[in-house]
């Protein structure tokens, strides 16, 4: 309904009674909230507006404004949440589940086809048709969608999950919640692990007839189903890596608060035996935990049972000044607060016992796992190549070497083509080897229209430099075991910016990803552990079919470590890591 621009009749303060009907009426449409949910959501003294447009289709509708927020829109004498509103009270319509890519064609207007769906382990929700229902994303239960169900859920069932399932009105990224301060979704945790009906190993995902495939494979080990999308699987590791390692036996036969507790204290000592350097202290507790430890858990999966991730919530210290605290008392490290609210490990006993006889674990081999299909592989940065692409207007020039429109060449390449066209065409300058005649053809290739009849000569250097400038840029990315893939123009760089959100937060967005052959939802999952800090993974804007990643906080400092450091990625093809927070500064 909001997919394209809507035109506003008028915009004025609510009158008093007319508040007090709205709450009315907001009681009537959703009985599961509370009186005192209700008069929060319609506040008794702060500025409430009634806003009256038409949609782009011409249908009249009522919006109320609450702290520069739309969080009521009402049509045809029905009352909607917009998805500000459901990001507060989640839990307010029955909601359904889809992947991040669908959200793309929701926000163009598309409505939510039934294969779509992620249908998790207890079933969908119960609804009839006609029913108001929220939809949300893998991961993340904060909605991004307020639609109306088009059949009932046993209808959905008996239809096999196809057709049209859900009308949609309003979604996050329209022209409504544009209206408003443009906030992302928060990251709220699913009530209960997300899972998906994995028995089907292809979902066709049809919005308004564009089929898209999705792969939803999965596989089950041990009686579990591991999900593919988003989820890492860590092999189990050997039992003499290290003789104080925890072995798998003795970690899977532990309370899980115990094996956390022995897996915290592992990435602990080998963070300071391997990773910390005297000249690195002062160290921000944070960078101990978020650069270091997790640095050492995600490259040696050998600590934890399989699949287990480093996670101090679900230790018996809760709290990593807590666990500190503890280090402390066994006079391994000493922390101090250098500056108010933030601690800092000031010194480092690298002749304790404990560190002394720790003996570091040998890589795990499928370190660096990432996702692809239904297998794991271990990442390996692509190789990237830079070509020329010869463009119509040089053709010409290149054609006698046997390379026509299209063809893509090496830069050391068009330097012998373009060398070999200069001697073969008697050009080279008699009284001076370092100047090149200009012939028709050149002249046409690399000459502009204002040096046409005044540049008649062209020193070597010059001479290539034009050409190479005027060819087009092409590129190769080959990723181990695959064929090259060659693409025109410049290859995007992964992109990492630093954005200002409301009440002067901040959100670090990562973009491109995929086109270094990274799944941003993996590394969305390695990055909200390693922070410590909520993620959420949504289309990148202006981009078809990519997403983009975005977390809590300045983390361009975790970001570079683990593209530099555990992908390998080469620096030149990342951006905005000089934004990263500078040492002792909150981010």
């Amino acid at each position: 309904m909001f997919a394209k621009t809507f035109r506003v009749k008028s915009s004025t303060a609510i009158k008093g009674s007319d508040r007090r009907k709205l709450r009315a009426d907001v009681t009537v449409a959703f009985p599961t909230l509370g009186t005192d949910q209700v008069s929060k959501l319609i506040p008794g003294k702060e500025e409430l507006n009634v806003v009256k447009l038409y949609a782009h289709k011409g249908d009249a509708v009522t919006v109320y404004m609450s702290g520069g927020n739309p969080i009521l829109f009402e049509l045809e004498k029905n009352l909607y949440p917009t998805v500000y509103t459901l990001w507060s009270y989640p839990d307010l319509l029955p909601a359904f589940t889809t992947w991040p890519l669908v959200l793309e064609k929701l926000v163009r207007g598309a409505d939510l086809m039934l294969p779509g769906l992620v249908v998790p382990p207890a079933g969908l929700p119960q609804v009839q048709k006609g029913d108001l229902c929220a939809i949300a994303l893998v991961g993340n239960r904060a909605p991004v969608a307020v639609a109306v169900a088009a059949m009932s859920t046993a209808q959905m069932l008996t239809s096999g999950l196809k057709g049209r399932g859900f009308s949609v009105l309003h979604t996050y990224q329209d022209h409504l919640w544009h209206s408003g301060d443009k906030s992302s979704p928060p990251a709220i945790a699913p009530l209960a692990v997300d899972s998906t009906d994995l028995n089907e190993e292809k979902v066709d995902l049809a919005l308004h007839g564009d089929l898209r495939s999705l792969s939803l494979e999965g596989k089950e080990e041990n009686g579990k189903v591991h999900q593919v999308f988003g989820e890492h699987s860590f092999p189990e590791a050997s039992e003499d890596t290290s003789s104080r390692a925890v072995s798998q036996d003795s970690l899977d036969s532990k309370p899980l608060q115990e094996q956390m507790d022995e897996l915290l204290q592992q990435c602990f000592l080998h963070a300071l035996k391997s990773r910390v350097k005297k000249a690195d202290l002062p160290l921000l507790t944070s960078t101990l935990l978020g650069s270091h430890m997790f640095s050492c858990w995600y490259r040696m999966h050998c600590y934890g049972p399989e699949g287990q991730q480093l996670d101090i919530k679900k230790s018996s210290y809760k709290k990593l000044s807590k666990f500190l605290q503890h280090m402390q008392q066994e006079q391994i490290v000493q922390v101090k607060e250098l500056n108010k609210g933030v601690e800092s490990i000031v010194a480092v006993n690298w002749k304790h016992p404990r560190i002394t006889s720790f003996i570091i674990p040998e890589p795990s081999p499928t370190s660096q796992t990432i996702q692809e299909g239904s297998r794991e592989q271990p990442y390996h940065p692509p190789d990237i190549k830079f070509f020329y692409c010869v463009p119509a207007n040089m053709t010409q020039l290149f054609q006698e070497s046997g390379h026509k429109k299209g063809s893509t060449l090496e830069g050391s390449e068009v330097r012998v083509i373009i060398i070999d066209y200069v001697k073969r065409n008697n050009l080279v300058d008699a009284n001076n080897k370092n100047l090149v005649k200009l012939d028709p053809v050149l002249c046409d290739c690399i000459l502009e229209k204002n040096e046409q009849h005044t540049v008649m000569k062209l020193p070597w250097d010059n001479l290539l430099t034009r050409c190479l400038e005027n060819l087009q840029p092409a590129y190769q990315v080959t990723f181990p075991g695959q064929e090259p893939i060659v693409k025109k123009g410049k290859i995007c760089p992964i992109d990492i910016t630093l954005e200002q959100r409301t009440y002067n937060k901040k959100v670090t967005v990562v973009r491109n990803l995929e086109t270094y052959g990274l799944d941003p939802c993996s590394v969305a999952d390695i990055l909200q552990q390693r922070c410590q800090a909520s993620t959420i993974v949504t289309p990148a804007p202006g981009a078809k079919d990519s997403l983009q990643v975005q977390i809590q906080g300045n983390q361009i400092h975790h970001l570079g470590q683990l593209l530099l450091e555990d992908y390998r990625l080469p620096r030149k093809h990342i951006q905005g890591l000089e934004k990263a927070p500078k040492p002792g500064k909150k981010k």
